[in-house]
């Protein structure tokens, strides 16, 4: 079943050093975009959690957040003191050129990027993704249920749409034939108020309805239109990512309904058409949340 691209999780973990907290919102997007946001020492886990999550994403706009709370520990701290003479060294630059005091404090300058950090091993470092892949875990659990069940309202949409453009499809291959009798009719009458005489040629008249009746067939299109119906009906069941796929469809029976607009010279057929085509931008507007 599809899914849409709209959702959002909430996942926790916990050891006795540290409480993560993991929220992922998903909108639509035309592509695979992951921003991962997480407090500046865990930086290096960034590229790492957004392999991850768009391992189970195909489209989407997706935004993870991660809040990292630690306990009190007996952790040394690590001073960089290059960092912090490096900024010191720039600010200082800048005063001067602009002719201001420079009254940068250690206590300011000790909370610059960098310039302080827990001092964590390698292995410390490691263990803290497998702290926070729990909380992921469950915040995409979450996120990606709730777009199962979006993705579960958009096909029962489309299903009913579809349906109606198959009614309307029906009204349209029902009228086709008229079109032909009512343009021969028209034909003959026209001629007979043209001649001055009844007499009538109904071999010409034959051969006018013929040459009309292939300009303005609809059959094709008709046949077209219908198989792109079934192949959308097909493709919504489909646990891959179709959204692109639904788009292009709606761009073909577009396609389709235009021409059949263009050719039929009869006005129930372009009040027909001009309904398929407003129900087609409905349906395209909501193929746009489909993953």
């Amino acid at each position: 079943m599809i899914q849409s691209m709209t959702g959002f999780g909430r996942g926790e973990s916990m050891t006795e050093t540290k409480q993560v907290t993991v929220e992922i919102k998903s909108v639509n997007h035309r592509y695979n975009e992951i921003q991962v946001k997480m407090p500046r020492k865990y930086t290096y886990l960034e590229e790492k959690a957004r392999r991850y999550v768009a391992g189970a994403l195909s489209r989407g706009k997706v935004d993870v957040f991660i809040k990292v709370t630690a306990a009190d520990t007996d952790k040394a701290m690590n001073i960089d003191k290059l960092m912090a003479v490096k900024y010191h060294s720039k600010i200082l630059d800048l005063a001067e050129e602009l002719n201001i005091p420079m009254d940068l404090g250690i206590s300011a300058l000790i909370q610059m990027p960098g310039v302080m950090a827990m001092d964590e091993s390698d292995e410390e470092m490691e263990a803290v993704w497998a702290e926070m892949k729990p909380g992921i875990d469950d915040a995409m659990t979450q996120l990606l249920a709730m777009r199962q069940i979006e993705g579960e309202k958009l096909a029962a949409d489309f299903k009913e749409r579809l349906d109606y453009l198959e009614t309307l499809r029906k009204q349209l291959l029902e009228r086709s034939p008229a079109v032909v009798v009512n343009y021969r009719e028209r034909l003959r009458s026209r001629i007979k108020e043209l001649l001055e005489d009844d007499a009538v040629d109904e071999n010409r008249i034959a051969v006018e309805t013929a040459l009309f009746a292939d300009r303005a067939s609809i059959n094709e299109e008709l046949v077209r239109l219908d198989s792109h119906i079934h192949q959308f009906h097909s493709m919504i069941k489909d646990k891959q990512a179709v959204g692109r796929k639904l788009d292009f469809l709606c761009q073909e029976m577009n396609r389709e309904v235009n021409t059949t607009g263009s050719k039929a010279n009869d006005l129930e057929i372009t009040h027909i058409v001009v309904e398929m085509k407003s129900e087609l931008e409905k349906l395209r507007e909501q193929v746009q949340n489909v993953e």
